[in-house]
């Protein structure tokens, strides 16, 4: 039977295909178009964040503290591409989300599984075209994600995913299938950045879980997240074939704003198997970025059977307002 042998979480911000240069300096700009949110999940503007920063706050974004937070993530980004590489997997299952990439709000599944033969991810050409942001150097970070020249289709495995479909619809689970890109569409961000940051050299198969977390008024809220997770490893665990499977949680951890008890309550957490703190988290606290923690919360409950052994955090401050990203990454096996 197929088996769980390896998971992962890594964030995939903007910030890991910035520049240290933008880090210390760009995104002071950019991230007064930011929407942010306080505790309570509540819309709030940039001056109000800054009224109420810390007297410590300039010390967080010293150029010398941002190069040191930029050297440790991508120092963790190689070891997260070596630790995948060395887990000797036949098939990843990504668990992202959908920034009105592929769907919009006509059409918002809870949550969905792809199950085509192949995903393609566009070329930078074409995918310049479709980025909004105003600053040059913001759309050539995002541009990262793409393909340097034409489009590349990445392998999916099809099989297990209509397998865990059906045996998900079986636990009473409301699944969106889909089979196929429409025309002229590519993989979302949350993919892309995982195929170009540590699958680029194999050829392994992927299967696409694409959770709403972003946008009302149905992202699932965490208990139920738990309760999907448990439920993927015994569909998982139920197909006949002989696989190493792995699991990977893309997004997170808490932005714009950073909020370090969220993070490191949720790596705790982690760490000591506690399903029923994800499953207490305030949905109110899981609002923009930080709403990608339900794909973490998924992945740790599927993998309760495997140990959290490595994880490597990064409270990456980019602004006088304490504006940024918690930038997480992780390995269980």
């Amino acid at each position: 039977m197929a088996r769980i042998t390896a998971a992962f979480g890594a964030s995939h911000s903007v910030m890991l295909a910035a520049t240290l240069d933008d880090w210390q300096h760009n995104f002071r700009q950019s991230d007064l178009r930011m929407p942010f949110f306080d505790r309570e999940g509540r819309a709030c503007t940039y001056a109000q964040l800054l009224a109420q920063v810390p007297a410590h706050a300039a010390e967080q974004i010293a150029p010398a503290r941002i190069a040191e937070r930029y050297a440790q993530v991508q120092a963790a980004l190689a070891h997260l591409k070596q630790a995948i590489a060395a887990a000797q997997l036949d098939v990843l299952v990504i668990v992202g989300d959908d920034q009105y990439e592929l769907f919009q709000d006509t059409h918002m599944p809870a949550v969905g599984i792809y199950y085509g033969e192949n995903i393609r991810n566009a070329d930078r050409a074409h995918a310049e075209r479709n980025l909004k942001a105003p600053e040059l150097w913001y759309r050539t970070a995002q541009m990262r994600r793409f393909e340097d020249i034409e489009p590349r289709s990445y392998p999916c495995h099809k099989p297990l995913a209509l397998h865990l479909i059906e045996q998900l619809v079986e636990r009473e689970f409301d699944i969106s299938a889909i089979s196929g890109l429409p025309e002229g569409a590519h993989e979302g961000h949350a993919y892309s950045f995982i195929h170009r940051w540590f699958l680029q050299d194999v050829a392994l198969p992927i299967i696409p879980v694409f959770v709403n977390t972003y946008n009302p008024p149905n992202p699932p809220l965490p208990r139920r997240c738990v309760s999907l997770g448990a439920a993927m490893r015994q569909s998982i665990e139920a197909f006949p074939d002989d696989l190493r499977v792995g699991l990977l949680a893309s997004g997170g951890m808490s932005h714009f704003v950073v909020d370090e008890e969220l993070d490191r309550g949720l790596l705790q957490a982690l760490a000591d198997k506690d399903m029923a703190h994800l499953a207490a988290l305030d949905p109110r606290r899981l609002k923009a970025g930080s709403s990608e923690i339900r794909n973490w919360i998924i992945v740790a409950s599927a993998v309760q059977h495997l140990d959290l052994r490595w994880s490597s955090y990064t409270p990456a401050y980019r602004t006088p307002a304490l504006s940024g990203t918690g930038l997480g990454f992780a390995h269980w096996y």
